[in-house]
């Protein structure tokens, strides 16, 4: 049984969960709702939103985050798209610019989709031990 959803009333998702604003609904689960991004990065970009409010994914139930990715799944299957990316960014610094945990599924052509840069960060082996360490004493 899932723990109550939470939800914020200033909240622009979830006013889309409850109706209260339009969408274009795609797939809804009792803990999941996906629907068509008004703004999308691809012209065919779609957004799966948990329907517990948090701001960040640190902030979820795990069963709300356990609903998320099949119905993900279930939309880059539907749309039959051979290359994308689901992308979930917590924080402002990290993109994040509606404060309620939402995944952006991103088909992605030659022309169309997200764009990023992968920095590799060098780490040595002294540096990567010390890293393992300190996360697994907070597992």
């Amino acid at each position: 049984m899932a723990a109550a959803a939470a939800t914020n009333a200033n909240c622009i998702f979830c006013k889309i969960i409850k109706g209260a604003i339009p969408s274009m609904k795609l797939v809804e689960t009792e803990l999941s709702f996906a629907f068509l991004d008004i703004g999308p990065i691809s012209r065919t970009g779609h957004l799966v939103i948990p329907k517990h409010h948090g701001e960040k994914l640190t902030d979820m139930p795990d069963e709300y985050l356990a609903d998320v990715m099949p119905v993900a799944k279930k939309i880059a299957t539907a749309l039959g798209c051979a290359d994308y990316n689901i992308l979930q960014n917590n924080g402002r610094l990290a993109h994040q610019e509606v404060p309620h945990v939402h995944f952006h599924v991103i088909p992605k052509s030659e022309k169309d989709g997200l764009e990023i840069g992968w920095p590799v960060q060098k780490m040595e082996q002294d540096e990567l031990k010390a890293l393992h360490t300190k996360i697994m004493a907070n597992l």
